[in-house]
């Protein structure tokens, strides 16, 4: 996707030809796992970040690893463990000598986190000060060693995971970390038929050639496109009601009687933004040039997940977030649409692929 067009269809054309083509050369390497693979894709054109749940074996590493070969990116790999330092993964600065003159300085070695794509395996195995020093890279796309400022590479994406089964000994992401990640992804166990094809391929296991379909520049030009996007005052006003809808104390709007009943804590500021970034991301992803109330309920289960905290009564009653958030967007009704925005949307699409 290097060619630039001033036109609106030829682009969402291209962008939706382009993510066709990801789709097909993953599916050499991960068999099923449609939902998951969409929203990491998701993640990655809007600049965010993911954190992934799911029992080991399920090829997270080699889906990530994966995607980044396919967009010609940097892959790096982090094992999380207690002993873990900050320094093990922004890097540290070592004393060099020079052996003709004796003069010694300081040279910064950069860790792992310099790289596109960063696998954080385990992130709640490791102390909280590690856990700080990758969140805060994340979030300032950054790392400062010596007072000196060392640029993270672009683009730049964390996808995070967490064992659900082990607990013990682990250090789970504080409310306000947790809400830095975009995305939570559920990785659920494949249907027979797709764990099937999984054991036939491991049988007869040969090396699968992988093309790259993009590059750095036009995830970047994906990106642009999908922050330009215009999108309709009742969708924003839509997605706006989901969230405070999840906050327990507000007076201001109706709250559902299963947020009452069954949540402490509700979703931020952050959420309400990632919600309609991610629906634009959804839309142009599917083929759509205009952003609806459909597209905001389809990514409200990721944006919301990791946001939106049980009482004592849920744990009680055995009810989960996945029943919690379906509860909610059934409680929310779909406002009328205000109109058509085929010329704003035109518009915000010349000026994203002519910039």
């Amino acid at each position: 996707m290097t060619e630039q067009t001033g036109n609106p269809e030829q682009t969402l054309r291209r962008v939706h030809e382009t993510y066709a083509s990801l789709r097909r050369e993953i599916s050499k390497v991960i068999v099923g796992q449609d939902e998951v693979v969409e929203q990491i894709l998701m993640c990655v054109f809007c600049r965010g970040h993911a954190l992934v749940v799911g029992v080991p074996g399920l090829a997270k590493t080699l889906l990530i690893s994966t995607i980044a070969r396919t967009m010609s990116l940097d892959f790096s790999r982090i094992q999380f463990t207690p002993d873990l330092m900050p320094s093990d993964i922004t890097g540290t600065e070592v004393i060099e000598e020079d052996r003709t003159t004796g003069h010694r300085s300081l040279r910064f070695v950069r860790g792992p986190i310099f790289a596109n794509v960063v696998l954080a395996d385990e992130i709640n195995r490791t102390p909280p000060k590690t856990q700080a020093a990758l969140l805060e890279s994340m979030q300032e796309r950054q790392v400062t060693a010596g007072g000196v400022r060392h640029e993270l590479p672009r683009p730049f994406f964390v996808l995070a995971t967490q064992n659900p089964l082990e607990q013990e000994g682990t250090y789970p992401l504080p409310e306000a970390q947790l809400d830095r990640f975009m995305f939570q992804i559920l990785i659920r166990y494949p249907s027979a038929d797709e764990e099937l094809e999984v054991i036939r391929r491991s049988a007869h296991k040969g090396e699968v050639e992988v093309g790259e379909v993009i590059h750095a520049d036009d995830i970047d030009r994906i990106a642009a496109v999908i922050r330009h996007m215009p999108v309709a005052d009742h969708v924003m006003r839509y997605a706006l009601r989901i969230v405070r809808a999840t906050r327990v104390g507000e007076t201001a709007e109706e709250i559902p009687k299963i947020v009452r009943d069954y949540v402490s804590w509700g979703a931020g500021p952050r959420a309400s933004e990632n919600l309609v970034l991610a629906a634009k991301a959804s839309a142009l992803l599917s083929g759509s040039m205009h952003v609806t109330p459909e597209h905001i309920r389809r990514v409200a289960p990721p944006v919301l997940r990791h946001r939106v905290l049980l009482n004592f009564n849920a744990e009680a009653d055995q009810v989960s977030t996945e029943q919690v958030i379906t509860g909610l967007l059934d409680a929310i009704p779909v406002e009328d649409s205000d109109g058509p925005l085929r010329s704003q949307m035109d518009e915000a699409f010349k000026d994203s692929v002519s910039s």
